[in-house]
């Protein structure tokens, strides 16, 4: 089935994402009727499992929690200005030490029930295949945007279709890890026992990497000749660049105490909570292109894991974004066609949160638009929210590839930082400038829709 847009109201918003559905969500906040276009479940897509708007694939993990972390700064400047993933969130967060992790279910639960009980808001249930030549229009069909829309956007924009490999990692049942061997604790011991530890000694680790170099893959299509993002980037992938890469990543030992041995592992797996009740754990960095039978026999070699049930294999699908800085505005506007918004991963920002931030700042803008309001706030860099927005449309950027949230592409701090404390106090000035700033834009929100 395909969707129609006859008689579409002030904007339409493709795809029901986090990235569409904080869209939809800031603009009926502003008082704009939305028409919200969805395919799914009449069309899936191969990382989707369920009916629900907002559907967490990757992982439950929202990242750290503390605003002396840019992810963690983001998060808060969206709770501030009034995020329904944020508010979803926080609802539905389950331990995690210091990052911020939700049961998948309770999340996409709440924003579907309010995405679909908000008056404002009109749900279309079909597969948009070309972007509407009329009206308003954002465009947040996620990174696995395919088949004639695709195509169109690709028409639309005159890109030549970048595109990368993404990964999820395996998800087990609580009860089939083995905790005669495995332990629980978070990292320096933030946050309690949030995580179960899989400590591995060097002739396990040396075993376990030999083999995971070795094990078979699944055909993913073109995989060999495209980019893999390093942020999720294949286990195997990771194992095979040297023999204490997964040490400096996944697997590092690092803040860990084996309470068996009192000394830190020489290698440790660290397992996260993936539901409220406790009964899923995802193994934390393991994304993968592994065939199925091989995650179960080369996965079951860490300790702990030998009895292992699967939940959910790890996955392998292939992620396309636009070339932004070519043709995104800072309100992820085309240049050359400014009534058409684009938002989420298919901008080139990269993250759950990083999603919706592009979504609520293309809602925003997409809104007063359509109030006809030409004295937009505009967040800058000296926001974590504003510095995403300038850097995926910042021409100058010659080599563009996905994005997370970082303090890096955010305006330097006034002042000088030493001793112990110096990046913990540099961080702190960075956020306390960035909420300051958020402040004012909120201020400015509540002049359009008091209340």
């Amino acid at each position: 089935m395909t969707a129609t847009l006859s008689n579409a109201p002030a904007v339409t918003v493709v795809g029901a994402g986090l990235a569409g559905c904080e869209a939809a969500n800031i603009l009926a906040s502003l008082g704009v009727k939305v028409r919200l276009c969805e395919m799914k479940p009449l069309k899936m897509t191969p990382a989707h499992h369920s009916d629900n708007f907002a559907e967490l694939v990757c992982s439950n993990s929202l990242r750290a929690a503390s605003t002396e972390n840019a992810i963690g700064l983001l998060k808060e400047e969206l709770r501030r200005l009034g995020s329904l993933i944020m508010e979803a969130a926080d609802k539905a967060q389950v331990p995690a030490g210091g990052a911020l992790a939700v049961d998948r279910t309770e999340f996409s639960s709440y924003i579907t029930a309010k995405i679909r009980n908000n008056p404002l808001i009109e749900i279309v249930d079909g597969e948009i295949t070309r972007i509407p030549d009329d009206g308003i229009v954002i465009i947040a069909t996620g990174p696995l945007t395919a088949g004639p829309l695709y195509e169109d956007i690709m028409r639309v924009t005159g890109d030549d279709g970048m595109h990368f490999f993404d990964a999820a990692a395996p998800i087990v049942s609580a009860d089939s890890i083995d905790m005669n061997k495995a332990f629980r604790a978070s990292r320096y011991g933030k946050g309690g026992d949030d995580y179960i530890n899989c400590p591995m000694t060097k002739e396990e680790y040396i075993a376990f990497r030999n083999e995971l170099v070795l094990a078979e893959r699944a055909d993913v299509k073109d995989f060999d000749k495209e980019i893999v993002f390093e942020g999720c980037m294949p286990i195997e992938t990771m194992a095979s660049r040297g023999e204490d890469t997964m040490r400096f990543g996944p697997l590092k030992p690092v803040g860990l105490i084996d309470p068996k041995t009192g000394k830190e592992p020489y290698a440790c797996l660290q397992l996260r909570q993936d539901d409220r009740g406790s009964t899923m754990y995802n193994l934390v960095g393991f994304q993968t292109r592994l065939k199925f039978p091989e995650q179960k026999r080369v996965f079951g070699m860490i300790p702990g894991l030998e009895n292992a049930e699967y939940i959910r294999y790890g996955v392998m699908h292939r992620n396309s974004y636009l070339n932004s800085p070519k043709c995104l505005s800072s309100r992820y506007s085309l240049r050359e066609r400014p009534q058409v918004f684009f938002a989420g991963q298919i901008t080139g920002v990269e993250g759950y949160i990083e999603s919706t931030a592009s979504g609520f700042l293309a809602g925003y803008y997409a809104g007063l638009m359509a109030l006809g309001r030409d004295d937009a706030f505009e967040p800058t860099a000296d926001t974590a929210i504003g510095s995403m927005a300038l850097y995926v449309s910042d021409p100058s950027v010659r080599h563009f590839q996905p994005m997370n949230a970082n303090h890096g592409i955010m305006s330097p701090v006034a002042g000088r930082f030493k001793g112990k404390t110096g990046k913990k106090d540099k961080n702190r000035a960075i956020a306390d400038r960035a909420l300051e700033e958020i402040a004012h834009m909120k201020e400015y929100l509540e002049t359009i829709c008091p209340g």
